[in-house]
Order: C-alpha cells, then sequence, then structure tokens
C-alpha cells in the first residue's frame, strides 16, 4: 500500500513529537536531581537509580521490542509503547517516596524502548528512497530538540510547579503523538524477522543489571565487600553466556559478523565512548551548576545550554564537512575536541563562577556533536540492507548501555570522592549521614545549621569529585581518538562495498 504524500509526512510529524518527549526525558531529569534529593530524601544511589532505572531497562529491551515489532507489527506496537511511557509518566508525577519514581523511571524504561526501534523502523517502509533521508533527519533532530529543551523546561516547571511536573510534561505528548500514529500510519512487518531470542534477552538484561548494581554499590559498600564482587562475577558469568548463547543461535539477536567490519566497530567504539562520558557528564553537571554555583533550577537548565548549543553546532558541521573529508578525520577531531572540553573542565575550582565555566561547555558540546553525528552516520552506512533492523537495535543497545554504565560508574567514583572528603565531625548522626550521602543534602544541612564552613567544604569536596570524573573522560577520550586513527579505515567508495552485502536487501510488508 502507498501512503499519500501528505498523510505520511503528517504522520512523521506524530513520530517526532513522539521522539521529542523522549528527547525532553533525558535531560529534562538531570535539573531536578538536587531537588529531588531534597524533597524525596534522595542519597546519591538513589538519585542515580532514578536516571539508572530507565536507561537498564531501555537498554535491555531494544532487541527484543524491535524484533517484536517486525514479526508483529510495528504500528499497534508502537501505540502500546507510548501509552506504557505516558502510564509511566503520569505514576512518577504523583510518586510520593524514590522507590516509586524509581520504578516509575523502570516502565518509561520500557516504553521508551519500544517507541525507539519501531519509530525508526517504520520510515523506510512509508517513505520513498528519495524522501527517507529527509525524513530520517526531521525524525533525528526532534530528540536533538529536546536535548536542549528538556533543562530549560524543566528548570521553568520545577520553579513554579512541584517536582512531579517534569514527568507529567510527558502525558500530553505521547497521548496527542500516539493517537495520530493510530490515524495517520499503516501497519508494517517484516515476514523474515527471526524469532525473538528471549533466553538471549534474558542473559543480557540479568547482566546487565549485575554490572550496573555492582557499580553502583561499590562506593556505597566498598569495592571489596561480598555483594560487589558478587555481582560483579555475576555480571561476567551471565554476559560470557549470553555471547556463548549468541554464537550457538540458530537465530540469534546479535550478529556478530557485523563486528568483523572495522568500518562498524570502530565506529560503534566512538559512539559508545562519547555516550558514556556525556551521559556522566550530564548527572554531574547539573548538581554542580545548583549546589555548589548556587544556581536556581531554572538557571541550572539554562546555564546547560551552551553544551547542548555546541552539540548542534558540531552537528551542523558533520553535514557540511562529512561528504568531502569522510568520518574518520571528523571522529577523531571530535574525541580530541571532547577531550580538550573534559581536560578544561577538570582544571575547575570550587571558586570559579559561571564565566570561567561556559568556555569549557561549549567545547564538550562542539566535541560530543563532532563524535556523535558522524559516528552514528558511519555505523549505519556499514549495515548490509538486509541486517538494518537488527543492526540498529544492537547499536542503540550498545548506546544506551553505554549511557547507563557512565551514569553508573563515573557517579560512582563522583561519590566515593566526594564521601572521603567531606567533612561532617561535629554534626548531630542524621545531619552527617546526609551531608555525606549527597551534595544536596550538605547544602540543606548546611542551610538548617547556618553552617558556612560545611557548605565550603561540602562544595569543595564536590568539586574535586567533579574534576576527577573529568580527567578520566579526557583520557578516555585521548585513547579512543588514538584507536580510531590508528584501526579505522579511511573513505570506502559506493562501489567498493562487498557484492555479498550490496546483494543483501530486506523486504517489508506494509498491512493496509
Amino acid at each position: 500500500m502507498t501512503v499519500g504524500h501528505t498523510r505520511r509526512w503528517l504522520g512523521l510529524g506524530a513520530l517526532a513529537l513522539s521522539m521529542l518527549a523522549l528527547g525532553f526525558d533525558m535531560t529534562i531529569l538531570n535539573v531536578a536531581l538536587t531537588t529531588l534529593s531534597e524533597e524525596l530524601h534522595a542519597g546519591t544511589s538513589a538519585l542515580q537509580w532514578i536516571v539508572d532505572s530507565y536507561l537498564l531497562v531501555f537498554g535491555a529491551l531494544l532487541l527484543p521490542a524491535g524484533l517484536l515489532g517486525d514479526r508483529f507489527g510495528r504500528k499497534w506496537l508502537l501505540v502500546a509503547g507510548l501509552a506504557v511511557f505516558g502510564a509511566a509518566s503520569l505514576g512518577g508525577a504523583f510518586a510520593d517516596g524514590s522507590g516509586g519514581v524509581i520504578a516509575a523511571r523502570a516502565f518509561m524504561g520500557l516504553g521508551a524502548a519500544i517507541v525507539l526501534p519501531l519509530s525508526m523502523s517504520m520510515l523506510p517502509a512509508i517513505f520513498p528512497p528519495e524522501e527517507r533521508t529527509r525524513a530520517v533527519a526531521v525524525w533525528s533532530s526532534a530528540t536533538a530538540l529536546g536535548l536542549p529543551l528538556g533543562p530549560l523546561l524543566g528548570g521553568w516547571l520545577l520553579e513554579n510547579f512541584r517536582w512531579g511536573s517534569v514527568f507529567l510534561v510527558n502525558v500530553p505528548l505521547v497521548l496527542v503523538g500516539g493517537v495520530a500514529v493510530a490515524l495517520l500510519l499503516p501497519e508494517t512487518r517484516d515476514p523474515s524477522a527471526p524469532k525473538v531470542d528471549w533466553a538471549g534477552s534474558l542473559l543480557s538484561a540479568a547482566g546487565v543489571v549485575a554490572l550496573v548494581y555492582g557499580v553502583i554499590e561499590a562506593p556505597v559498600r566498598g569495592w571489596g565487600d561480598a555483594v560487589v564482587l558478587g555481582s560483579f562475577a555475576l555480571a561476567a558469568a551471565l554476559l560470557a553466556g549470553f555471547v556463548l548463547w549468541e554464537r550457538r543461535a540458530a537465530e540469534p539477536m546479535i550478529d556478530m559478523a557485523l563486528f568483523r567490519d572495522p568500518r562498524f566497530t570502530w565506529a560503534m567504539v566512538a559512539a559508545v565512548t562519547a555516550n558514556l562520558m556525556m551521559a556522566g557528564a550530564l548527572f554531574v553537571l547539573p548538581q554542580y551548576l545548583e549546589a555548589v554555583q548556587g544556581n536556581d533550577v531554572f538557571g541550572t537548565g539554562l546555564r546547560l545550554t551552551p553544551m547542548l548549543l555546541g552539540l548542534l553546532a558540531g552537528g551542523i558541521v558533520t553535514d557540511r564537512v562529512a561528504h568531502r573529508a569522510g568520518h574518520k578525520p571528523i571522529l577523531v577531531t571530535g574525541l580530541l575536541v571532547l577531550a580538550a572540553g573534559f581536560g578544561w573542565g577538570a582544571l575547575t575550582g570550587p571558586g570559579d563562577g559561571y564565566s570561567a565555566t561556559v568556555p569549557w561547555l561549549l567545547v564538550l558540546g562542539l566535541g560530543c556533536g563532532l563524535t556523535l553525528v558522524p559516528a552514528m552516520d558511519a555505523v549505519l552506512a556499514a549495515l548490509p540492507a538486509a541486517r538494518a533492523g537488527r543492526g540498529s537495535g544492537l547499536v542503540q543497545t550498545l548506546r544506551q548501555t553505554a549511557g547507563t554504565l557512565g551514569v553508573a560508574g563515573l557517579g560512582s567514583l563522583l561519590s566515593a570522592l566526594y564521601r572521603d572528603r567531606v567533612p561532617t565531625g561535629g554534626l548531630p548522626p542524621e545531619a552527617a549521614g546526609a551531608a555525606r550521602d549527597s551534595i544536596g543534602g550538605a547544602v540543606a544541612v548546611a542551610g538548617r545549621l547556618g553552617d558556612a564552613g560545611l557548605l565550603a567544604s561540602a562544595r569543595g569536596a564536590y568539586v574535586d569529585g567533579m574534576d576527577a570524573v573529568f580527567a578520566a573522560c579526557a583520557a578516555a577520550a585521548v585513547a579512543a581518538a588514538l584507536l580510531l586513527w590508528r584501526f579505522q579505515p579511511g573513505r570506502v567508495r559506493r562501489d567498493a562495498v562487498p557484492a555479498a552485502d550490496a546483494r543483501e536487501s530486506g523486504h517489508e510488508h506494509v498491512v493496509p
């Protein structure tokens, strides 16, 4: 069935609106972390789980959700995903504790895991080749637009309404988007899609859960604690089992042959590195701008925009240059710019004002844009047509898992250094525990007690931890740049693509 011109572009608008809600959700919560720590009495570990519960479920379920849509139909599963996301957002808005918010975020991750791959997989089915590039650009831009608007909207909402409003804002977006998808878009499926590998899905999801749990709990319990070591051992066993299962499965979730293509592998290294570092940075930065520099929540969101504007600028530069220079030089440059931004940020002192912060925020954003955009373009270019669906699911899974580990690992490093350096001697036990648990708790305790010394010391301890996080990110970006410079292939002419890849093709079925 051919989808009419007006109908398919209106349908794309519905998909873009849905992606805008997901884009909001990636950054809107970051400016609310300090507020949540105070209103819900949530410590650093709880804050990390509020962020990571979403990312964890999201990353674990992308592959099976994509395959379910391919086999049984994308449209109504997409509508169901939007309904789950909206209902979970409503639940999160009225939760009365950190446990309720964590549960709501997990179900939001389930809805988002359905929406992201299925919305993208519908584009080739409804757009002819000559319009597809523009459609993909619009779809991608909707998510990118949500990134800079999220902190601003979140800050404004928190200034004028209760904290639950940062979740409630998703509801009208997904409601309108879901109704429009149901009315405008056709049902599509791929009859040749493989069966969902439930055993592989369970192994991968459980392995990532065990890994992230160990990373989050390590600074609280200690790296030598039996629970932490047991979590790491269980994660290693489960993920090793997943790899072995996939190698022997008749219809694996992951096509391991993709990793034998250096074009795919090294572009993925760049994308995963950038995703991991930026997710960690977006966890650390809002608390620095609010609790250390003393901005309100709207001011915090506003002060994050230089980084996000830099990201958009990097994407524009990539669009102008990539067709002439190829992906490799842009990726290497982007990683080095990212390293420069993190290195500059690692020199931050407790007394630095916002004017000293703006330049390195811009550099960070520019480096991220110069890395993520060409990395995703290079990955998609390396995927054979017949494996594009599973390959795209794999790409999103690795990126989201990297984001989860970025928040968990870098947040744990920050927490460990902060807890070691914040002085709590002489404080009542409850106040000492709150001050040691998070910078938001320390600010609240210092305000109640009128203790300017505690406030200054806690801010200094947080900046020390943030500097260490940024230094680690800078080193990782330099290492990734050197690896890509050495191993990533240069430009490949279209006529040089292997014949076997060129012959592979997928077949979409559009249901009237």
